[in-house]
């Protein structure tokens, strides 16, 4: 999983980009995330309750994002997934999902959210 973070210059505003089929995990660092230092306090101290098995899982309902971690793996996705509407198309058709929803590792997660922070305070 390749990332890239930036901050547009003019605006001040910060912007993550994530490799194919992880889109959605960038649209949740800049806005769901963004430079919430509680937020990502928060995040790690539950990553070390569950690699330590202290906690099974977690789940956090962003505006229009959540997170669900648990001892595993790392998922985002798009809060009108979980209306569970099931959308049919012809059979030459589907849709994208990348930037809806995004699986990865725990510690793959736990790194980005590491480097995204290490990033935010040399970019202030």
């Amino acid at each position: 999983m390749e990332y890239e973070f930036r901050r547009n210059t003019l605006t001040g505003t910060v912007l993550a980009s994530f490799s194919m089929d992880h889109e959605a995990l960038g649209f949740w660092f800049a806005e769901e995330l963004g430079e919430d230092t509680d937020k990502y306090v928060e995040i790690c101290q539950i990553i070390a309750q569950l690699q330590s098995s202290r906690l099974p899982q977690w789940r956090w309902v962003g505006k229009a994002l959540s997170l669900e971690l648990d001892g595993e793996q790392a998922r985002v996705f798009a809060n009108e997934l979980e209306n569970g509407e099931e959308v049919e198309f012809e059979e030459s058709m589907s849709l994208y999902d990348g930037e809806s929803e995004a699986f990865c590792g725990l510690e793959d997660f736990y790194d980005a959210l590491v480097k995204w922070r290490e990033f935010l305070d040399e970019t202030r």
